[in-house]
């Protein structure tokens, strides 16, 4: 099989820059990826205010993805280190700001939103779980940017296999290593592309607009999201290779998810105790 490989797989070959200045600076479909996804949860919030589904104007939403850009910026590259390459950090610190050499965790990013609300509930004297209810329906389509853009980079791939989609990445072996020696993967990135950005924006949105969950039961909009990523990331990492050692027998993106299911399960059953007049 692996002399029929490079013809009967097509081989990674994208750039990861749009526009490149030398090695290392460029244009990088990673960082606009993080641009879209950004931009389309400040017009869904902008979306949200006009057609009278949140109190946030212009000038908060503003304030807030101000602040969810940092949150989500530095909680998901501090997460990375932390999380998946604390070694890594604990002799080499300034790796941190090695920003070219890639390095982030969704799950780090959902600690760096969660101060980012927290932050801007306190300065606008808001409802913190109304704020959560509001971002987690726009947050998935920065994941499937984010998921798309790995794709490109050709990292974080899949296991081997011989489906008649499966992609031949050269980063999934050494330097130098000769393509009909590379076994073909799983392009799990956009299985993830799918399930925890997709399906997930479509299922957020349809309860967003067919509910009255985020106005009546705060913060349970926030925990159905919390848990459904967290079952779209575990299917998702049965078809991705491991990038860091396994946790219980778990991969690290399934072990750490399971702390997102008690915290939405928190959400889901305590939400309804707080509701909120029309």
């Amino acid at each position: 099989m692996s002399s029929a490989a490079p013809l009967a797989y097509w081989v990674h070959d994208l750039s990861p820059f749009l526009i490149r200045f030398n090695e290392h600076l460029g244009i990088r479909y990673y960082g606009l990826a993080y641009l879209a996804g950004f931009a389309a949860a400040g017009w869904l919030l902008r979306r949200y205010h006009q057609a009278g589904r949140s109190d946030l104007n212009t000038n908060a939403i503003i304030d807030l993805m101000t602040a969810l850009v940092v949150g989500v910026v530095l909680g998901g590259r501090l997460g990375y280190f932390l999380l998946y390459q604390f070694d890594l950090f604990r002799h080499d610190p300034l790796v941190f700001f090695r920003v070219w050499e890639g390095g982030m965790a969704s799950h780090g990013g959902f600690l760096g939103v969660l101060v980012a609300l927290w932050w801007f509930s306190r300065k606008h004297g808001a409802s913190l779980l109304q704020v959560a209810d509001l971002v987690v329906s726009a947050a998935p389509l920065g994941l499937f940017f984010g998921r798309l853009a790995n794709f490109v980079n050709g990292e974080l791939w899949g296991k081997p296999a011989t489906v008649p989609w499966a992609v031949i990445f050269p980063l999934s072996e050494p330097p130098g290593t000769p393509v009909r020696l590379i076994l073909p993967r799983h392009p799990s990135q956009l299985y993830e592309a799918g399930l925890e950005g997709l399906l997930l924006f479509l299922f957020m949105q349809w309860r967003f607009w067919r509910s009255d969950v985020a106005r009546v039961r705060p913060g349970r909009l926030a925990g159905e999201f919390l848990v459904a990523y967290a079952v779209a990331r575990a299917i998702g990492e049965l078809f991705r290779e491991p990038d860091a050692a396994l946790i219980l027998g778990l991969s690290r993106g399934t072990f750490y998810s399971i702390f997102l299911v008690v915290a939405g399960s928190a959400l889901i059953v305590l939400a309804p105790r707080r509701p909120v007049k029309a």
